[in-house]
């Protein structure tokens, strides 16, 4: 696992991407200190992140509580052990369990390496975990972001980033994947950063806690 970027360095990519791209700095005043959002990695990280997708974030910790009491140790061979009905058992939906057998069967042979993927760069790290049946762009790229450590990614498919980018150009209509990944450029080599910058202030909009400003003049 790579090491996540500390208080230190997250701050000075914040000014960093504020500098670069004035449109930025008002999601960048209005938004508190945050953590970087380092998860479990390896084949635990990758099917949790699995198991908690499309359900809310209280579902999400009941079910995986759940699955990881009843598998007693989160390792492929433990998964690989149970059906798919066993699986079911502990919440899951059908797809989400043959998910979890297509990422253990992966890891079992060897498609996947979790103990190596430092070694690769951030492109053929996604094109490894994408190989896997089950495993989207969103989920390789939040992986390695929250899993790996990687500053530098951003996944423009997730859905309030492009609402968030949608307020940070005043725009009508909130861009689409492809736009989303396009716009992001400007902010290498702290996408990550701004990618958690984003979720932080979007965050802060929804609960009512930062209000957004008017257009800039």
């Amino acid at each position: 696992m790579n090491t996540c970027p500390g208080p230190s360095e997250i701050a000075a990519a914040r000014a960093a991407l504020a500098a670069v791209d004035p449109r930025l700095a008002q999601a960048h005043a209005q938004t508190p200190v945050f953590a970087w959002r380092a998860r479990t990695g390896g084949f635990e990280g990758l099917l949790r992140m699995i198991v908690e997708q499309q359900v809310s974030v209280a579902s999400a910790a009941a079910i995986w509580g759940r699955v990881r009491d009843g598998l007693g140790k989160v390792t492929a061979a433990r998964v690989l052990a149970l059906d798919i009905e066993t699986l079911r058992g502990f919440g899951l939906s059908g797809q989400k369990a043959r998910y979890g057998h297509e990422i253990a069967r992966a890891q079992d042979e060897g498609r996947i390496d979790f103990d190596h993927m430092a070694g690769l760069d951030d492109a053929a790290a996604v094109a490894a975990l994408t190989a896997i049946k089950g495993v989207g762009r969103w989920t390789a790229e939040t992986w390695l972001m929250f899993c790996d450590g990687r500053t530098d990614l951003f996944p423009g498919g997730d859905v309030a980033l492009q609402e968030a980018m949608r307020w940070v150009d005043r725009a009508e209509v909130r861009p689409n994947e492809k736009q989303a990944y396009a716009r992001a450029d400007i902010w290498q080599p702290h996408r990550g950063i701004a990618a958690h910058l984003l979720w932080g202030w979007y965050g802060g909009v929804r609960r009512g806690e930062i209000a957004l400003e008017e257009p800039l003049p």
